[in-house]
């Protein structure tokens, strides 16, 4: 069996996936407390600040100006990336002055940061002594991991490449920019940037970077093929694809022998790094930079991973982009029968933890020590081949800490079968709607899980560049790891989107009643705010406790959606809240969940936010939120029927599921029924 341990190795769209966001969508923003008048005196300052930003930053990349007198001075700073032209400068600091007054609308004091520039304003003098030790920041980082066997020796190769090029910009001191490359023993090359804002000293500059280097080996950069961390002052970025324009201003190569000297050098020791400055478009040699590192450790990670990574290399086959019938040529995404009935004790009984309409799901055990889950598609399963191969497909090009990762598939004789990490803390439903389990989900956990959902959906709508409507999101199919992290599970049902495609029709209905949006459950339309409508339920789910499935009350003829809109009206909203997290809460962030749900699940589709507003919605407390509308009702309530939709539509519901739940057992450690059962 060939199992696989890091997909990157496997498919060649990181491009695709990982491409860097386009300057009209901002990446953060911070609109800090206080508000001004409209029309006011700090009001008209501050436009004329965004006009004398705007006109200077496009010349020069780089901008600072103060406009009026205290108590209405504002202060304010444009900063375009350094390898962006007059162009792209110009269109991002126009779209972010555009931005910033929307989404922070009337702050005395905001930053929005965007792939090609940032934007800072405030009634706060920062520009006279620039704090760069209190450099307020946030990461973001490419999903796809470094293999661990590799992971020390990137951390090291990758930290030296950020430490020299900082020494670079320190020197280059009137732009503050560097940018540089680095070739590993295995051929891979990691690009990297850092920049400064130009009113900061050399030590200043170099103060903010080094603040940030440290991000690399710790927290959620540790591990990952990419990462970027913002702040105020300076930021810096790592990937292993070349982000930015023009040649690298430095170009380091390591190697587990002495290298051919750029000129003759006396020799200090057999592992060193080399560089060559390039300036101003110019090649040009430099002088020659060791970065010293522990020799035998070096020589022994370098070459053992290099060795690692070259015998796996030899085994793979190429994925070639876009051709999703080159799946079956990745062997190494394939197990073999008799692995996985040893790993599942010939798929006992003792091993199975669920079963649904796909068939059975088992818990396993690999060789390599990996706990496995396993799906075996039943030969009496109304679905087919045609829902597991779009299942392995699309989760086999999808890398996110919020998805279920796929291991592996196997498809021998009339066996079928999906291999994926095994989540012990099985689904969210298991927890959330089970009186005796719901208080394990306090207040934190939950708004964790909320924004963790959040943050996968977006990745599947627009981060991967692949647009995936889900189709059916709902409490079942997340899973829960150890800590209660949220993974996104089941893409059995889900479409792909192609090209500036933005909604799709269909007469195949296929998910889950209550979660539906109901321009899909009636008119089989659907479109990426079809999830953002599950996704509205879910959070409402989590703030009650109670699922949208099966809550139905006869007398009030009263679903899910009605019930919160009926307390939301009436001003009697903390009625609604799970009893389970008793008052262990703030009422202001719970209150605004609520409001968020409520502006997913409004019926007309414009009107839901996109996943990114969510997130902005979700991370920005001074944001005003819109107040929602009546929201759509799917249920008796609304007087659409079951049966209705059934003899209009090939309803695909996932009654197997829910039968079978309620009788049968479950073990402590199992995975839900519905944790990878396509729909």
């Amino acid at each position: 069996m060939i199992c696989i341990t890091s997909m990157a190795l496997l498919l060649p769209i990181l491009l695709s996936l990982f491409a860097s966001p386009s300057a009209a969508n901002p990446l953060y923003s911070i609109c800090a407390s206080g508000n001004f008048t409209r029309n006011g005196t700090y009001s008209s300052n501050l436009n004329h600040l965004m006009s004398t930003l705007s006109s200077n930053a496009f010349a020069t990349g780089f901008a600072t100006s103060t406009t009026g007198i205290v108590p209405d001075c504002v202060y304010g700073l444009a900063l375009c990336r350094g390898d962006t032209d007059i162009a792209n400068c110009r269109s991002c600091i126009s779209t972010a002055i555009s931005d910033i007054q929307q989404l922070c609308s009337n702050n005395m004091e905001a930053t929005i940061w965007y792939d090609y520039c940032q934007l800072r304003y405030s009634n706060l003098n920062f520009l006279y002594v620039p704090d760069v030790t209190m450099n307020n920041q946030f990461l973001m980082y490419n999903t796809m991991t470094v293999s661990a066997d590799q992971m020390l020796h990137f951390e090291i190769l990758t930290t030296a490449m950020i430490d020299n090029i900082t020494d670079l910009a320190v020197r280059n001191t009137s732009r503050l920019v560097a940018t540089g490359e680095m070739r590993l023993p295995t051929a891979d090359i990691i690009y990297g940037m850092v920049q400064c804002t130009r009113d900061l000293s050399a030590d200043e500059c170099r103060t903010c970077l080094q603040g940030m280097v440290g991000e690399i080996t710790k927290g959620p950069l540790k591990g990952m093929r990419g990462g970027r961390v913002m702040g105020f002052w300076c930021f810096m970025r790592y990937e292993f694809y070349k982000f930015y324009d023009g040649i690298s201003m430095l170009q380091l190569s390591s190697s587990n022998q002495t290298p051919r000297p750029l000129w003759p050098s006396s020799p200090r020791n057999n592992w060193s790094t080399y560089i060559t400055y390039i300036n101003a478009g110019k090649s040009m040699i430099g002088h020659i930079m060791t970065i010293t590192l522990p020799i035998a450790v070096a020589l022994v990670l370098i070459t053992t991973a290099g060795m690692c990574f070259w015998t796996r290399k030899a085994k793979m086959k190429i994925y070639r982009e876009g051709n999703v019938e080159e799946i079956t040529s990745v062997e190494s995404l394939f197990f073999d029968l008799p692995t996985l009935e040893v790993a599942t004790t010939n798929f006992s009984e003792h091993n199975k933890i669920g079963e649904g309409g796909f068939g059975s799901v088992y818990r396993g055990l690999l060789p390599d020590g990996r706990e496995i889950a396993v799906k075996r598609l039943s030969v009496r399963s109304r679905q087919g081949l045609s829902e597991l191969k779009n299942e392995f497909i699309l989760a086999a090009k999808l890398r996110h800490k919020n998805l279920v990762r796929l291991h592996g598939v196997c498809l021998e004789g009339q066996e079928k079968l999906l291999v994926y990490e095994y989540l012990p803390n099985k689904s969210l439903d298991t927890i959330l709607f089970d009186p005796r389990k719901s208080e394990l989900l306090d207040w934190l956990k939950r708004y964790k899980i909320i924004e963790g959902i959040a943050r996968g959906l977006l990745y599947l709508q627009e981060d991967s560049n692949l647009k995936i409507i889900h189709r059916d999101i709902k409490a079942s199919n997340i899973l829960l790891d150890e800590d209660m992290n949220p993974k996104i599970s089941d893409f059995g049902m889900a479409r792909l989107f192609k090209g500036d495609a933005t909604h799709e029709i269909t007469s195949r209905i296929a998910g889950t009643y209550g979660y539906m949006a109901p321009e899909y459950a009636i008119h089989g339309h659907f479109s990426i705010k079809s999830d953002v409508f599950s996704f509205g339920v879910l959070i409402l789910e989590m703030i009650t406790g109670r699922s949208s499935n099966g809550f139905f009350d006869d007398e009030l003829s009263e679903n899910l959606l009605s019930y919160v809109w009926e307390n939301w009206s009436k001003e009697t909203i903390f009625e609604i809240v799970d009893q389970a997290l008793g008052k262990l809460y703030q009422n202001s962030e719970l209150i605004r969940c609520i409001n968020i749900g409520l502006l997913c699940v409004q019926e007309d589709p414009a009107r839901r936010p996109t996943m990114i507003e969510v997130l902005v919605m979700l991370n920005s407390y001074s944001m005003t939120l819109k107040a929602p509308s009546l929201p759509a009702f799917l249920d008796k309530g609304s007087g659409i029927q079951t049966g209705t939709l059934s003899r209009k539509f090939n309803v695909y519901e996932d009654d197997t599921y829910r039968s079978s739940s309620k009788s049968m057992p479950m073990s402590p450690n199992g995975v839900s029924i519905s944790e990878l059962d396509p729909r």
